[in-house]
Order: structure tokens, then sequence, then C-alpha cells
């Protein structure tokens, strides 16, 4: 019989290469979306008609309750969350209670309807904050400083407290910068890959961005997933870093992009003391060894090639009809 999985934010980028690679593997797939069932998801397109999406939820429980009861789920993935740091400070309220208290509702819900069920929560990075460690690891301590940060940690503790005190088999992937075609314009990445696409079509001739200095941590959105799964197929429940382990600069990716296209960065590419932010203490980069040595996870995907699938999607993009 086949094995189920229930994905909260299965129409973002992780939740779809989720979906992906769990159908591969011979999983029944449901998805939670927060709209129609029947509404538009072009992560999904390509499986669509293979998955089944419920709507619900997280800060209505009786809607988690039912897609648990309607899922019977064997394995639960809670990737729904706000995952733009900007926008938590506009709205702070809102992001505590989606991916704060949100968590917390999902954890009840295994807890009341199948405590057995085995469940990955979507912490982040952001957690670590303006650490002073580098890399940083498990053990680095927690130094949250954005709305976005400090409700993650509450689901990361969250998830921790409630996988000691009733025993359920949760785990935290402490994700860094991960991307993909499929990643949100607003961030970073894609605002460099398709501002590179729309200037060599002659659509736009300059990108304004922050501190090309700053570093990141980047992998790949489908190499991730992989760790996600892994995580579950363990024994008993962890929480694990998941990166590529290199450090790299924003100036880094610009080049990289810019440079499939035979673009100049220098004259394309202006600093605009408006994105400027104090660079952080130390590199945030992250030491993935202990996903490495106790999943077997390693990352797929280098660096270039995630860059170049990214910009080749954005050129198609840009010269559809």
């Amino acid at each position: 019989m086949a094995r189920r999985a229930l994905i909260t934010g299965v129409a973002g980028q992780d939740g779809s290469y989720l979906a992906e690679l769990l159908l591969e593997k011979g999983y029944e797939v449901a998805g939670i979306v927060r709209g129609s069932p029947d509404g538009a998801y072009p992560n999904l397109d390509a499986i669509r008609d293979d998955i089944q999406l419920l709507q619900g939820d997280l800060l209505d429980q009786m809607t988690l309750l039912d897609a648990i009861s309607r899922a019977q789920p064997d394995e639960l993935y809670n990737l729904a969350a706000t995952s733009f740091v900007p926008a938590s400070w506009r709205q702070p309220v809102m992001t505590a209670q989606f991916t704060a208290v949100g968590v917390t509702s999902m954890l009840e819900a295994v807890r009341i309807t199948k405590p057995g069920l085995r469940v990955y929560q979507a912490s982040s990075s952001e957690i670590f904050g303006a650490t002073t460690e580098s890399p940083q690891t498990e053990s680095t301590p927690f130094q949250a400083h954005n709305p976005y940060a400090v409700a993650k940690l509450y689901g990361h503790l969250m998830v921790a407290a409630y996988r000691d005190q009733y025993g359920i088999h949760a785990s935290s992937g402490i994700l860094y910068n991960h991307e993909s075609p499929r990643r949100g314009p607003q961030f970073v990445t894609r605002k460099i890959t398709r501002g590179a696409a729309a200037i060599s079509l002659g659509l736009q001739d300059e990108l304004r961005l922050g501190n090309l200095e700053a570093t990141r941590d980047w992998s790949f959105a489908g190499d991730v997933a992989e760790a996600m799964w892994l995580m579950l197929q363990q024994d008993d429940g962890g929480d694990y870093v998941v990166c590529s382990g290199v450090s790299r600069t924003v100036r880094e990716l610009v080049e990289a992009a810019f440079g499939l296209l035979d673009l100049d960065v220098e004259r394309h590419v202006v600093v605009d003391p408006a994105f400027v932010r104090p660079l952080d203490p130390v590199p945030l980069v992250g030491d993935p060894s202990k996903a490495r040595d106790q999943l077997g996870w390693r990352p797929r995907t280098d660096f270039d090639s995630m860059i170049a699938a990214m910009v080749e999607s954005d050129l198609r993009e840009l010269q559809e009809p």
C-alpha cells in the first residue's frame, strides 16, 4: 500500500518540488491550499491531476483536523508560512499568528487525531539572527531579530517541545536560502535573474540592488525537498541544518547571472541606498555536517546550474506573448 503524505503550502516553491519528489517515490500526495482547490496554482501545473488539493488554514484548526482525517497521511510536511522577511515588519501580528501560532495549531491537530504521524517543520536560518558564530550548526545560539525570525523560532522550539513532551516524530529543517525558477519575484535572487533577462531583451536598462557584498548560503530548492523527506525516514525526529555550506556574495550571484548573457555588471547594476542594509556581523553560512552524516544528504545541483536554470526560465517568461 502506498504511503500517504499531506503538505501544507503545497502550491509554493518548496511544496511543489516536494510533491513532485514524493510522487516519484510512489506516495499518494494531498496538499492544503488556503484558496479554492479549483484555483490556479502554476507551480503545480505539471502534477495537478496527480495530487489531491484540500482547502485549509493553519489558523483554523478544524480545517486541519478535517484535512488530516480526509488524507489519512503517514507524513505531514508543514511548509506554509509567510516567507519574506521585509513583509514581516509590515505585518508582524499576522506573521506571528500564521508562522508561530499556526505551528502549534498543526501540532495540536496531530496530537489529537494521529500522534503517530511523522511531522516535518520548515524552520529557517533566520532564527540565528545576528549571530557571531560562523558557520552555524544545530547548536548555534538563537538570536532572532525580526518578526519573521521570531515567529520561526517559536515554531522551531514548539516542535522540539512536542517531540519531548508527547514523543511525536517531529523534525525541523533549519533551511538556508534555497532558490529555483519558482522563487517569488520579490526575493533578491529572482530579482537579479529576472533583471538580467529583461536587460538582455531590451526591456530595461538597469537593475537597482542593495549591498553587493552581503553574503548568503544558497542551495537549490529541489535538493532541499529531498532533505525534508529524508528527515522523516529516520528512526527519531531531530533538527538539521540544510544548506550548501558555501558562503557567496550577492555580487557573485549578479556576476553569474549577467555572465550567462554577456552583460556588463558595472554598466547595468546600480547600488541603491534605499536597498542597502547593514552587513551581518559574520558570514551567514551553515554547516550541513549532521544532514550529511545522519541523513546521507548532499546538494546535487551546483550554484551555477541553479542560476542558469533561473535565468533561462525568466527569459522564456519574458518572451511569452
